[in-house]
Parts: structure tokens; sequence; C-alpha cells
């Protein structure tokens, strides 16, 4: 345990505009990491309503980062990013494209006040988005150290 919190601290002291608490945050947030890394995006403040960054175009991004098998939403974002990290230590694409597409095929609003999707419908409708929509990787993550 005190080796997983000392791998938060690390993470914390290298992005410090991010907290990545073992109670939730820190599949989020290093979802939002790797996506700004991987795309030049820069973060906005933690806990926006609808966006997580800025693309370099101007677009206002959401980042959703997930083990499971679904996404929630709590309101319509410009533009949805959506990546699966693995145990392995990848982070594999899921949606990148328009917001509204994806609200408009999200489930009715729960108590939590999300409106979940799941990633197999994420994937039918990413099939969909045309790449002049699409965010481009400027950069790969590296994987984990296998050194």
């Amino acid at each position: 345990m005190s080796r997983l919190y000392a791998l938060v601290a690390e993470l914390e002291s290298h992005f410090p505009e991010r907290r990545f608490t073992p109670d939730g945050h820190l599949v989020g947030s290093l979802g939002e990491v790797i996506a700004a890394y991987r795309y030049n995006l820069k973060l906005l403040t933690a806990s926006e309503e609808a966006h997580d960054a800025a693309s370099p175009c101007g677009r206002r991004v959401q980042i959703k980062a997930t083990q499971g098998k679904s996404v929630g939403l709590r309101a319509e974002p410009q533009h949805l990013l959506v990546l699966k990290l693995t145990t392995s230590g990848e982070a594999i694409e899921i949606y990148n494209g328009p917001g509204d597409r994806v609200w408009i095929g999200c489930g009715k609003m729960q108590r939590n006040g999300q409106r979940t999707i799941g990633l197999g419908k994420l994937r039918a409708l990413m099939v969909q988005v045309p790449m002049t929509e699409r965010l481009h990787a400027c950069q790969e993550v590296p994987g984990p150290d296998t050194t």
C-alpha cells in the first residue's frame, strides 16, 4: 500500500493540477494526463462541468478514462475522448469525436446526475467519425517500464 501512495505522490508532483487519489480519481486523472500528452491538449482547471482540456485548435474536450465497460457524462461535451486503460499499461482510444453524437446515444439521466453509454456503442459511433473531426495523436505514451 505504501508503494501505491508513493506513486500517487510522484504523479501529483509531475502534474500538480490533477489529484491521483486511489478513491476513484486515479483512473480519470491518469486518462486526462495521458490524453493531454498524447493529443497535445491543455488541461483546464480540474472538475469543470463538461470539459477537461482544450485542443490546440480551440476545441473543448471532455476526457473519460475507464477500466470498465461504460462511461458516464454529466453534460454534452463539444468533443469527447474516451480511453480504456488496461492492466498492462495501455491507453486504448475507444472514441474520439463530437460529443453531440454520444450525448444523443446515452441512456437516461441517472440519480447520480450522469447519463451512461457502453464502450461497444462508443466503438460503433467511432466508425462514423471522419478523420477530420478527430483529435490527432502527436505522440504515443510510453508503455510500462520494462527495465
